[in-house]
This record gives structure tokens, C-alpha cells and sequence, in this order.
């Protein structure tokens, strides 16, 4: 399976938009979601293109090929536009044997999971993305498409059927990959 990774949206529809578009261009087969879908937080500023239902309706119309969890952003209220769940703090996709755990981030870190049961780890919530290999296991933030922090480019992350998993920026190009 293709698996697109996207966190801290933070409502902004024209940011989600691209995402989508990369998405359905790729012929990806689910989109995992790692929190703050639609409310752009008390810290932030308001997004260019802040657009609560317009993301809604946008991610709905591919509820059948999302997993989504919850963000320290999001609320009971979000999830009734909403068409999928995303109240969980955590989930876990077993793909071929390989465990992928989701979380946002404010919750769990990899440090927090016993040694052993996950190859690979995906957050989001500090908005700055990483890639790295920590012990076996392959540790992954994928950014922000909305607020990137430290000068760095809006990113999401792709894991493609060849076993990498990629940092892109919101244009598809690959900042940085690495082998599962």
C-alpha cells in the first residue's frame, strides 16, 4: 500500500488542497492524519485560506481511505464535521508486518512505547519535520502544511510501496528519505 502522512492542517483548505491534489495524482491508497485537522490553536495566527468546513467537506469526500487521530488541537465539536474518526490519541496500521504507530506527538513520544513495538513511529505537533533511524526503527515528524516552524518548508510525508518513507514539501519534492 501507498500511505500519504499529514499533520498540523490547522484549517487551512488552500495548504490541504495541494496535499490532496498530491494524493489522488499518486494514486495513494490511505491517508493517515496525525492530528490539529481544522482548529489553528490558541499559539498561531490564523492561516491564510482558514477554512474549518471547506476542510471538512474536503477530507470527507476520502473518508473510506483515512486513518485519523487526534491533535492536541482538536475537539469533540471538530469531529462532528467530520465523516471518519479522530478522537483516538493513538493508532496503530500493520502493514506486511511492519507496525506503523500514529500520534500527534503531545502525548506519546518513541520513548514512552516499550523497545520493540513499532518499526516505525509518525508525529506531528512540533510543526518541524524529521526523518531518522533510532534504534531499528524508523522515527518520522512530518511537519506542518500550515505553520512550519524554524524557516522551514510546509511538509508532508509519503510511504511508498518501495519501503521509503519521504519528507516533501508542498510541491511533491522529496527533502529527505529514508529506508524502512
Amino acid at each position: 500500500m501507498k500511505y500519504l502522512l499529514v499533520s498540523d492542517i490547522h484549517g487551512c483548505l488552500p495548504n490541504l488542497e495541494k496535499v490532496i491534489r498530491f494524493f489522488n495524482e499518486g494514486s495513494y491508497d490511505m491517508m493517515l492524519i496525525l492530528g490539529d485537522i481544522m482548529n489553528y490553536g490558541p499559539r498561531n495566527g490564523v492561516p491564510e485560506g482558514l477554512d474549518a468546513q471547506g476542510v471538512a467537506a474536503a477530507l470527507n469526500q476520502l473518508s473510506s481511505k483515512i486513518a485519523a487521530i487526534r491533535g492536541n488541537c482538536d475537539s469533540e465539536v471538530d469531529q462532528m464535521l467530520l465523516s471518519f474518526p479522530c478522537m483516538g490519541d493513538y493508532a496503530m496500521v500493520v502493514e506486511n508486518g511492519t507496525r506503523i504507530f500514529m500520534t500527534h506527538g503531545h502525548r506519546y513520544k518513541p520513548s514512552d512505547l516499550a523497545e520493540g513495538s513499532f518499526d516505525v513511529f509518525v508525529s506531528g505537533h512540533t510543526h518541524l519535520w524529521s526523518l531518522e533511524r533510532k534504534d531499528g526503527a524508523v522515527i518520522c515528524n512530518t511537519g506542518s502544511i500550515t505553520f512550519p516552524k524554524q524557516g522551514k518548508d510546509a511538509t508532508f510525508a509519503t510511504l511508498d510501496e518501495d519501503s521509503v518513507m519521504r519528507i516533501r514539501d508542498l510541491d511533491g519534492s522529496v527533502l529527505a528519505s529514508l529506508s524502512l
